[in-house]
């Protein structure tokens, strides 16, 4: 059992559907995002550092947008970031069909890595974990990948893709957290939700 509120500072539907899976009762905030599709990368920063920090950045800036009406102290806000690397590159969201179709022929017959962040903000505290899975991909066809994009799921998604929709066909193994892949890893989610003393047994 919840017993804080739990905001959730995403726009991601799949996040919201996966803590609605397990249970966990939460509304969902939306935050302004900064300007650009997706945060910069800082020199010789890796791919971890990166994922880490924007999650973190993610809770800083709901903090903000949120306190003008509501105290930290009262309030309990989860956000995550998604990232995908191959080979030491961040592949984001696709800027377009081109874009798309550029990051899906990159994953062909490849395995690349998903690392998701999340970060819980309580009382002015900061717990956060990390969740990294390898992602082995078949051999993709021009075909496959021209179909894919003109569906149209490949938008809004890290690495052009969604395991969890049309692109779940072209996994050939998956090592580490389907719901990591997804955008929310809830084994950790929930670790962090206890360490908070935010969740209590129903006993």
């Amino acid at each position: 059992m919840l017993v804080t509120p739990l905001l959730l500072a995403s726009a991601s539907p799949r996040r919201h559907e996966l803590l609605k899976q397990i249970g966990i009762p939460h509304q969902v905030i939306l935050v302004p995002p900064p300007p650009g599709a997706d945060e910069p990368r800082l020199p010789n920063e890796t791919a971890i550092a990166y994922v880490r920090r924007t999650a973190y950045n993610k809770a800083t800036q709901a903090l903000a947008h949120l306190s003008p009406g509501a105290p930290p102290t009262e309030q309990a806000i989860l956000c995550a970031d998604t990232t995908v690397e191959l080979d030491g590159d961040i592949l984001g969201k696709p800027a377009n069909m081109t874009d798309a179709a550029r990051m899906l022929h990159a994953l062909s017959d490849k395995s690349h890595h998903v690392h998701t962040a999340i970060v819980l903000a309580v009382e002015g505290r900061y717990y956060q974990a990390l969740s990294t899975s390898k992602v082995s991909f078949k051999r993709l066809s021009n075909q496959e990948i021209t179909a894919y994009c003109a569906s149209g799921e490949p938008f809004g998604k890290a690495g052009a893709y969604g395991i969890q929709g049309r692109a779940g066909a072209f996994v050939r193994n998956l090592e580490g957290s389907y719901s990591g892949v997804m955008g929310l890893p809830l084994y950790e989610t929930c670790q962090l939700l206890s360490q908070a003393n935010l969740l209590q047994s129903s006993d």
